[in-house]
């Protein structure tokens, strides 16, 4: 093996080690089964290619020639049997498709059952069959290439966004296991230019595959928080919205009349929310949503509490001594912060500008005598501009703006 070989495979498993190190990494930050499933991928698969390079033999020239036959015909089925189950799991398993579940759960377990056969004939194989045993393992391989192939292609047409990509990375492993058996086998007719290609197909397919996985594992957590998401919130912002809005505000008014306080809600009513559903796309409304969520609740700070009434209807409640200034001063931030433009990512990723409408209505009350749907119905009339003014509760003049 020439110095530039060497150099390309050096450069190769370089390129690998920072995988492992990342994957790692992950492990010890995340703490959970996914990231610890990409870090025996990333070994597995990158020793096996190791292993191929020929890179032991030079460095460390005394290992026994039986354990390095016994690791090349064993490690790579493996890491194929290995990475196949993975597959399924990255596609969604059972619960998804039938078909690619079998595909790669059953597939995975035939080459397990392959790479114990491969290990053991190492084990036995007598020095002459060394090549014959590597071609076989070869094969076993590459079949495990091609059942990734078709189910991550089955994936695709079933309208999976990420498994696209996923075909594009077993094109590249496919690529990478049939450069490494050409120059395992010493198959004559190849160059240093096949093993630069080799080399870069490796480190090409690891990158992929780590940022498809972090990106659906991503996918998944975002999924369980949905899932977990407290009963009476919304799922885009996650503000307090329905029933637990009510009690949440109830709770308020009961603590601030023990305190001999007063509270005062302020609703927010966006007019144009859905102004850009025809020009951007649908589902923008959320990102207006959110962004809104974020400034009214740094507007108002963490003692207040912040709602969705509803998708149009923010409600802060401001709780306190009987102190105007600092009402006054809450509201100024709202006007000013929540007022601001807004960039939003609409269709084909182009961006649009979004001017918040809102009309900002604020009644000031005594907690002991008020029921929060009145009030918070009360302070969206003002919000909007009409309305009759309840006669019980209100204990001075109520602030309303409207822009």
């Amino acid at each position: 093996m020439g110095i530039s070989e060497i150099a390309v495979w050096s450069a190769m498993v370089g390129g690998l080690l920072t995988m492992v190190a990342l994957s790692a990494s992950d492990v010890a930050i995340s703490r959970n089964i996914a990231s610890v499933r990409a870090l025996l991928f990333v070994v597995l698969t990158g020793a096996s290619c190791v292993l191929m390079t020929g890179l032991p033999e030079v460095f460390f020239p005394g290992l026994p020639p039986r354990l390095l036959l016994v690791l090349k015909a064993g490690l790579g089925p493996l890491a194929g049997a290995i990475a196949l189950a993975y597959l399924g799991i990255w596609l969604g398993g059972m619960r998804e498709d039938v078909v690619v579940y079998r595909l790669t759960a059953w597939g995975g377990g035939a080459l397990f059952v392959g790479a114990a056969g491969l290990t053991l004939w190492a084990i036995l194989v007598a020095p002459d069959d060394f090549r014959q045993l590597l071609l076989v393992t070869g094969v076993v391989n590459m079949t495990a290439v091609v059942l990734g192939i078709i189910a991550t292609a089955r994936a695709t047409s079933l309208g999976d966004p990420l498994a696209r990509w996923m075909v594009m990375a077993c094109v590249l492993l496919a690529a990478m296991v049939g450069g490494h058996y050409l120059h395992g086998l010493g198959v004559p007719g190849p160059g240093l230019g096949t093993w630069i290609l080799t080399a870069v197909f490796t480190v090409a397919y690891f990158l992929l595959v780590s940022i498809l996985v972090i990106e659906r594992n991503r996918q998944n957590r975002r999924l369980t928080r949905l899932s977990r998401l407290q009963i009476g919130s919304d799922p885009a912002t996650g503000l307090p919205t329905g029933s637990t809005l009510i009690s949440e505000v109830e709770h308020a008014f009961w603590r601030t009349a023990r305190m001999n306080g007063e509270c005062s809600v302020v609703c927010l009513h966006l007019r144009n929310l859905y102004e850009l559903g025809q020009a951007a796309g649908r589902g923008v409304e959320h990102q207006i949503q959110v962004a809104m969520a974020a400034r009214i609740r740094r507007a108002a700070g963490f003692r207040c509490i912040v709602g969705l009434y509803h998708p149009r209807c923010f409600v802060v409640l401001i709780s306190a001594d009987k102190q105007a200034s600092h009402l006054d001063s809450t509201v100024k931030r709202l006007r000013q912060l929540v007022a601001q433009p807004l960039s939003v990512v609409g269709a084909n990723h182009a961006r649009h500008d979004f001017m918040p409408q809102l009309g900002v209505g604020v009644v000031t009350f005594d907690p002991a005598h008020a029921k929060p749907l009145e009030v918070i119905n009360e302070a969206e009339r003002r919000a909007l501009g009409g309305g009759a003014i309840l006669p019980a509760p209100l204990t001075q003049d109520a602030i309303e703006t409207r822009w």
